[in-house]
């Protein structure tokens, strides 16, 4: 079988929200399919396991509880449109000023 990708729906340093769970974050990176363990894809419950031939995004994300990195399915997300800053401790590096529920993606100097 065959697993084709497709073009991603959000766009690197853009804030989104989890479609079912209260989580929110910034995207620092796309995979243009599923990339994650197997193991990790089989412990979604099968009811709500998302399929794997779609965008998984990489997530600077936080909740009530703290701040940590996520991995969600396209299917999954969507636009934040709070306009709130997401208070994970890694954004400044990463990313600079916050307009229109995007971060500017900071331009990374090359080592001397």
């Amino acid at each position: 079988m065959t697993i084709e990708s497709r073009d991603a729906r959000f766009a690197l340093g853009q804030v989104v929200r989890h479609r079912f769970h209260p989580f929110r974050g910034v995207i620092f990176d796309v995979d243009p399919i599923f990339a994650n363990t197997e193991e990790w894809w089989l412990s979604i419950p099968e009811d709500k396991r998302p399929a794997k031939d779609q965008p998984y995004y990489h997530l600077l994300a936080e909740n009530a509880q703290g701040s940590y990195v996520a991995y969600v399915s396209e299917q999954n997300l969507l636009p934040d449109d709070t306009g709130e800053p997401v208070g994970h401790p890694q954004v400044s590096e990463l990313f600079g000023r916050l307009r229109e529920g995007h971060y500017e993606i900071l331009q990374r100097r090359p080592a001397n």
